[in-house]
């Protein structure tokens, strides 16, 4: 399918994605209505290896794919986003890796964390994993992981940087996601204890750090990209669907709603009000820009199958995380602009500023430190902060 053949049907969604998202909240997980309506329309498989039956899409439409789910439902968003780029990241594991998610009779769908809050000892053709992971979202819909460690290490320290494929069969999955935005994305813990990994379900931390990835199939461009800037600007996705849906919100009110204790019958009428309207959607589409600039870069590189230096990288970084304040930012003036009715249970406002503030507090967007990261660049100072670039 074309990437239009997808955006469409993302985009046909929104209505329904809409009707769950009360249902969703409440129950802390998707509504099955609307899990069954992104898989018939093929978004668990947007960026799923073609061989498969995948789309075997870029990153750049992973974030418009997600985008315009999450103009119905920013939850629903986040979950296509995120076992998006997890079926990603199994695509760059070996053949029989791949195989084994992707093969079977059952719709694979994959979920993970990066974060190394696994440990591993080695065994006799592979690896035994254990650990606990928390923030895992689709935990409640996937049927295999995608879960960070570390190896042992000399003298105390933390050893070789690795991710393990696991099916969700053998883990234990506790419910733990209790939060005030993106409720539905049941974003739950996982544990594995003493878990076997055979040694082709294991990505090595210098095949990550390089682009130099294991899968046997060099010519699939969308599987030469930059594994973290990947994992990152996929982050940013749901939000700017998130940021849209709240502008058309503010914007259609305004014909309506007045401004209490002023002469204004219709906010729409107020200079004060087509100011703070004009500046949100400025933010809004800024940090588009910045989002599909930093998803041409990713795409070009891996296009000539190069890995990005790591001024890009830490750009890249900077960027996506400017993305997400600059949604935050606008959001915040849209839900000022509306005025107190944006907080009532009834308003989808309110779900939608929860839902980005919440999102947007993902540990690889946090400003401080991607802003230091790019400022260290920039200056030609040593990076000592992180090797999540």
């Amino acid at each position: 399918m074309t990437n239009v053949g997808l955006t469409n049907r993302a985009r046909l969604l929104r209505p329904l994605l809409a009707a769950g998202s009360d249902q969703g909240a409440e129950e802390r997980r998707l509504p099955e209505k609307s899990v069954r309506a992104l898989a018939e329309a093929g978004l668990f498989k947007v960026m799923v290896p073609g061989r498969y039956g995948g789309h075997e899409a870029s990153i750049k439409t992973l974030l418009e794919v997600s985008s315009l789910v999450a103009e119905g439902d920013g939850a629903a968003g986040w979950v296509v986003s995120l076992t998006g780029v997890s079926a990603w990241m199994t695509s760059l594991f070996p053949r029989q890796a791949q195989d084994e998610v992707f093969g079977g009779e059952t719709e694979a769908v994959v979920c993970g964390s990066g974060s190394p809050f696994g440990s591993v000892t080695s065994t006799e053709g592979g690896w035994r994993l254990s650990g606990r992971w928390s923030y895992i979202s689709a935990s409640n819909h996937a049927n295999w992981a995608v879960l960070g460690f570390l190896t042992p290490g000399e003298d105390g320290q933390p050893g070789e940087y690795g991710m393990a494929l696991v099916p969700m069969s053998e883990l234990t999955l506790t419910d733990t996601w209790f939060t005030s935005g993106m409720r539905a994305t049941g974003s739950n813990t996982l544990t594995a204890e003493n878990v076997f990994v055979p040694r082709h379900r294991v990505l090595p931390g210098a095949a990550i750090a390089t682009s130099d990835y294991p899968t046997e199939f060099k010519d699939e461009t969308a599987y030469r990209a930059a594994y973290f800037p990947v994992a990152t600007l996929a982050l940013v996705g749901p939000l700017l669907g998130i940021g849209r849906a709240a502008l058309e919100h503010v914007r259609t009110a305004a014909a309506t709603k007045g401004i209490v204790a002023t002469k204004f019958a219709r906010q729409a009428d107020s200079a004060g009000f087509q100011l703070q309207l004009a500046e949100a959607a400025l933010r809004i589409d800024g940090a588009h820009l910045h989002a599909f600039r930093a998803a041409d870069d990713i795409e070009t590189h891996a296009a000539r199958g190069v890995h990005p230096q790591v001024q890009v990288r830490t750009r890249i970084r900077a960027e996506t995380a400017w993305t997400a304040q600059e949604l935050v930012s606008a959001v915040t003036t849209l839900v000022t602009a509306h005025g107190s009715g944006a907080f009532a249970l009834a308003s989808p406002l309110h779900r939608m500023f929860e839902d980005l503030n919440v999102g947007a507090r993902h540990a690889l967007l946090n400003p401080a430190v991607s802003l230091e990261l790019h400022g260290k660049m920039l200056l030609g100072l040593e990076n000592d902060v992180t090797v999540a670039i």
